[in-house]
């Protein structure tokens, strides 16, 4: 080859790399402006605060639209699509057209760098979620189907397109054809449990809320669970160069838009060290894993090493070795739940594990109990599964000693075994047992219901468990156990005198509020005004309304009428409302009908506000006045409240289309409240 040649392709080259470069860098910031902005408007809808202009959000909502026509990609998450939501009756199967299997696994290093016999290789976590293949045909997503048994899988496409960080389109126009894993991150998996007050409603890992969020007959559930897609292969792409190389597939699917897995290329000489460096990094790694899989990097001769039964001979999993400690149970603990489930957890002596100190671990059930032949004294191993969930591995004793408890642990009616699937739980029968009535009580002790600040559902439950709370106005008496609740753990008498501070503040409250406390089906806090302001805040007649009265009031309807009459038809539930109410003080909010000057009026705030506070504050003039506030402009928006008039925001734009009067604060206050600007 001439100089001259030599140079050319060297600058060729140089320019191809730069082209892909500016590429890649196109995408990362796709990413980034689909994120800020998504941020935006969930601050904006959803948390009634603004963190960007409009002229800024704008802004970058072109900048993405720009990016998206030169790139050819469209992300999942991107501002500038919207999924439509759909519920199925059933997920339809599909067989795959090449099976998927499973893989050999081992938890020896020395076998694992053994298994590259001079090969180089690509090592990366073995993600903990659910795989899932994805079809694109000219460069749109066609199809997401499970794995399912390996054979068959379940099509998935609705739920799949509303993956947060999925393409939608690829600038690759042939067929294409990927495995991946879909996880949802430790971080999102913990959120999600965090807005479940009661504990035994919360789920217990990632994978398995993945699985059943993936699997979901209505992807408006699946769009609610951040459930994120992490390609691991490529399985077809027809008319790509990959010189024979399993990296370069994956790095082709990274230029597509895809988040791949994080992987390091190996050798024999460096295997054992990026082993290390990956469990290193499990502490902090926010994506579930249950270890590693290594893969040959060379595609030729991966395939002709071929397959056996089960498993490709290309590729292998490694498992870590589980640390475990020996140790003395105590006890067993039998903790009863809303569900009626009784849960036994064993406690022992503390031991160090995966660099922490741990005492408890979750048995299950009546089944595993009896396996293990739990017993007090005896001796255990115990292990954190994928080094996080505390688990026991093994009885060295076997006293067999501990047998579930005859009694509900918290009302102390009879318990029962019930068996299913051959796996034997104990459950309490009792429909009026306490530890059924935390997620009420957890609910009633709210902020937006009576704001008892202390009264979490964890103090919730062992108060409950001690017989110091049966009824709400019981939350009202725990000056009784001023003593009992001082040595209680995690308790103290300074804890004591904030939680009797916080308690006396809450008997002042007002009457959406209280209604919105007793948990009543479907009745938030926003119909609970509503009804109240339609009864003029008289407590009387809303205990004795009829469900055709209730049904008209607007924003109401059959369902929550029925709801609201039911509860009050129960004598129970009118028993627990006349004991709390001699420990309240309810504001008086009288309403006359001459008030209701915004009464049927429906009314959109956007931007920022000069003489209201916050959106909040002018929300609540506008609902007080008998109107209401949404969150989008439509044919029934009377008017559009804010304050850039002329601004080219998509509200502003959609109210123009409408024909919808785009008002200042003043012009508003002037038209609806007769009051001019001050």
């Amino acid at each position: 080859m001439t100089e001259k040649a030599k140079t050319e392709k060297g600058n060729a080259e140089m320019g191809n790399a730069e082209a892909e470069n500016a590429e890649k860098r196109k995408i990362e910031e796709m990413k980034e402006l689909a994120a800020r902005l998504n941020e935006a408007a969930k601050a904006y809808y959803a948390q009634d605060r603004e963190i960007m202009s409009n002229l800024e959000y704008d802004r970058l909502y072109e900048r993405l639209e720009r990016l998206e026509q030169e790139t050819g990609i469209v992300l999942a998450d991107s501002p500038t699509v919207r999924v439509g939501y759909e519920a199925v009756d059933e997920l339809p199967k599909e067989r795959h057209e090449r099976p998927m299997l499973s893989l050999g696994k081992t938890k020896s290093r020395e076998e694992l760098r053994d298994f590259l016999k001079g090969n180089p290789a690509i090592l990366s976590w073995k993600l903990d979620g659910l795989t899932v293949v994805l079809h694109y045909h000219d460069g749109k997503l066609a199809k997401a189907v499970t794995r399912g048994n390996g054979e068959i899988g379940e099509i998935v496409t609705n739920n799949a397109k509303v993956f947060r960080n999925i393409p939608l389109q690829i600038s690759y126009q042939g067929d294409l054809t990927l495995r991946g894993e879909a996880v949802i991150t430790y971080s999102d998996f913990e959120k999600i449990n965090e807005e479940i007050p009661e504990a035994d409603m919360k789920y217990k890992n990632p994978r398995n809320l993945c699985s059943g969020s993936v699997r979901q007959l209505n992807n408006e559930v699946t769009a609610g669970r951040n459930v994120r897609f992490f390609a691991f292969s490529l399985v077809a792409a027809d008319g790509v160069d990959f010189q024979n190389s399993r990296e370069r597939q994956l790095l082709f699917l990274k230029e597509q838009g895809f988040d791949i897995v994080v992987y390091k290329r190996v050798t024999e000489e460096n295997i054992l060290d990026a082993v290390a460096e990956f469990e290193r990094q499990i502490v902090t790694n926010d994506i579930p894993s249950d270890g590693l899989v290594l893969s040959l990097d060379d595609l030729e001769y991966s395939r002709s090493l071929g397959r056996t039964a089960k498993f490709p001979r290309d590729s292998i999993a490694f498992k870590w070795a589980d640390e475990e400690a020996e140790t003395t149970l105590t006890k067993v603990e039998w903790s009863a739940s809303r569900t009626g489930l009784i849960n036994p957890v064993a406690v022992f002596e503390p031991v160090e594990l995966e660099g922490t100190t741990v005492s408890r671990a979750s048995v299950h059930n009546v089944s595993i109990v009896k396996a293990l032949r739990l017993g007090v004294g005896d001796r255990i191993t115990v292990y954190k599964a994928n080094m996080i969930i505390p688990q026991i591995a093994e009885n060295l004793t076997g006293s067999g000693s501990v047998r579930p408890p005859e009694r509900c642990p918290v009302c102390g009616a009879a318990t029962r075994i019930q068996k299913a699937n051959e796996v034997e739980a104990l459950y309490c029968p009792n429909p009026d047992c306490d530890a059924k009535k935390i997620k009420s009580f957890t609910l009633f002790a709210s902020r937006d219901a009576m704001n008892i600040d202390g009264l979490s559902e964890a103090t919730l439950e062992k108060f409950i468990g001690r017989g110091l709370i049966h009824h709400y106005a019981d939350m009202f008496h725990l000056d009784r156990y001023h003593d009992e609740i001082v040595e209680m753990e995690g308790f103290g008498e300074k804890s004591y005198q904030n939680l009797t501070a916080s308690i006396d503040r809450a008997r002042h409250t007002t009457l959406p509020r209280l209604i919105y406390s007793l948990g009543i089906a479907n009745i938030g806090l926003a119909n609970a005004k509503m009804i109240c302001r339609e009864f003029r805040y008289d407590l009387v007649k809303m205990r004795e309304a009829k469900a055709e009265e209730l049904a008209g009031i607007d924003g109401i309807g059959e369902v929550i009428a029925a709801a609201f009459c039911r509860y009050f038809a129960e004598e129970k539930n009118r028993q627990e409302l006349d004991l709390l109410l001699p420990e309240l003080t309810i504001a008086e909010e009288k309403t006359e009908e001459s008030d209701l000057t915004l009464q049927g009026k429906v009314f959109v705030v956007t931007g920022s506000l000069s003489y209201f506070a916050n959106r909040n504050v002018l929300k609540e003039e506008v609902e007080r006045r008998g109107g209401k506030v949404t969150g989008s402009v439509t044919s029934k928006t009377d008017a559009l409240i804010n304050n850039d008039t002329a601004s080219s925001s998509s509200k502003n734009k959609k109210a123009k289309e409408l024909g919808v009067p785009i008002l200042s604060e003043e012009e508003f206050r002037i038209r609806y409240l007769s009051e001019p600007e001050k």
